[in-house]
């Protein structure tokens, strides 16, 4: 190789001179002329990222992506063969499926014959019976109802007629009849709660509170859930609604009496329901029993001012029968019908006002007014030495006579049965409130 030449064939370069060990190379001339001129430097623009959708896009189009999938099985399409596309596939599957259903059908009617044909699911006996919730009925009533389902199968019982039968008895307010399988039936029942004693002439009930006349168990008498007031003006033919509505005044009356707390409603003798707008109540006085109307409202301020004002009544009008408590400013006092002491004349002297007594009261006076008929309106006041003097020169004496008067209708000898019944009725309870007090004296004794 000569001095001049490159130390590299073809790489267009020679050696000149060496100088204190360094080489200087230096390009030929032709080598000069073929090197492109340098193209001045730009930054390309950056292509905006393209959305996620057109590169997935690209990427599935790409002949080599879909060979792949294609070769390992992840782009088949689902195909649809259950399907049918001819004639003969219709065919087959028509009978497919009414083979299955047919089979469906066989299996539940074998299950359905087995159990209501089964000695398994018989009712052979009473005992498969439970019973639950009955303290005034005995099983004995409540089994009546299910006389015919012994030995019978379970699932021939109508569960439904059996409840709508129970409920039909006055003392069950709801009824739930279900199946225990194999062979059992469980009966569960609310029986009704009686608030009151019910007269209806001579016949003596209970009632609760919806109106619902109920017969008086045998272990009624001495049994202390049975302490309750005795109510009249209520009759089993009534409406249900009518009963329903004077029960509701029932309760609003009875609320509002023992709403102090001191159990007022215990000294009513009895409660008359007749007339929806005017609740009225027998509270015994000096050994008898004074009619008093308390309206619809004011119950308790009413009773208040009857107990204010009672003793000074009876003191000037001893044969007392009625108060009637109904108006703001006055109180109409009545009478026995048959009383010598209501003059049968003109309206003035057929009304006396009495406030003899009204002086001696811290109370605002109330003024009074004595007759045999109610009013709403006083009359003219007369002076008082007419009202506080009764008549009695004029007097006569029937009440002696009509306490040994013997009834001579049958009429009155069932009311007169009646009234024997209610005050042996009134007896026990007041004997029995007795026994409780005297126990509840021993206790806190010791």
């Amino acid at each position: 190789m000569a001095a001049g030449d490159s130390p590299r064939p073809c790489s267009g370069m020679r050696k000149l001179q060496k100088n204190g060990g360094a080489l200087a190379a230096v390009l030929d001339e032709d080598d000069v002329a073929a090197r492109p001129e340098p193209v001045p430097f730009h930054r390309a623009a950056v292509e905006s990222v393209r959305p996620r959708r057109e590169m997935v896009d690209d990427f599935t189009d790409d002949a080599d992506t879909e060979a792949f999938l294609r070769a390992s099985g992840r782009n088949r399409r689902i195909r649809r063969g259950l399907i049918p596309k001819t004639r003969n596939g219709w065919i087959i599957a028509g009978v497919s499926v009414g083979l299955s259903l047919a089979a469906v059908a066989a299996g539940c009617y074998t299950a359905m014959r087995y159990m209501t044909t089964s000695d398994t699911f018989r009712i052979t006996s009473s005992q498969q019976m439970e019973l639950d919730g009955n303290s005034h009925l005995s099983r004995a009533q409540m089994l009546s109802v299910f006389g015919e389902d012994v030995d019978r199968n379970i699932f021939h019982v109508p569960l439904q007629e059996r409840r709508a039968q129970l409920e039909q008895m006055p003392w069950v307010e709801h009824a739930t009849v279900m199946r225990l399988l194999p062979n059992r039936l469980r009966v569960h029942v609310t029986e009704r709660v009686p608030v009151a004693y019910l007269r209806q002439g001579g016949d003596i009930g209970l009632i609760d509170a919806t109106g619902v006349v109920l017969d008086i168990p045998p272990d009624a008498p001495g049994n202390a859930r049975y302490t309750f007031p005795v109510i009249t003006g209520i009759k089993a033919a009534d409406a249900a609604t009518s009963r329903q509505q004077k029960m509701q005044l029932f309760a609003a009356f009875l609320k509002d009496l023992d709403s102090d707390g001191k159990n007022t409603s215990a000294q009513l003798s009895e409660v008359d329901l007749s007339d929806p707008e005017d609740v009225k109540a027998l509270i015994p006085y000096s050994n008898q029993d004074v009619m008093v109307h308390f309206g619809t409202q004011d119950f308790l301020k009413r009773f208040h001012k009857f107990q204010e004002h009672i003793a000074e009544w009876h003191t000037t009008y001893p044969r007392l029968s009625g108060v009637d408590m109904r108006y703001e400013r006055q109180v109409v006092l009545q009478m026995p019908v048959k009383d010598s002491t209501v003059v049968n004349g003109p309206a003035a002297p057929d009304t006396t006002t009495a406030q003899s007594a009204a002086p001696a009261q811290k109370t605002t006076p109330i003024q009074v007014v004595k007759t045999n008929v109610p009013v709403r309106a006083a009359t003219p006041a007369i002076k008082a030495p007419a009202a506080s003097t009764p008549v009695k020169p004029t007097e006569p004496k029937p009440h002696a006579s009509a306490a040994t008067h013997k009834p001579s209708t049958k009429t009155q000898e069932k009311e007169a049965a009646t009234r024997k019944r209610v005050e042996a009725i009134k007896a026990w309870m007041a004997k029995r409130e007795k026994a409780r007090s005297a126990a509840k004296a021993t206790a806190k004794a010791e």
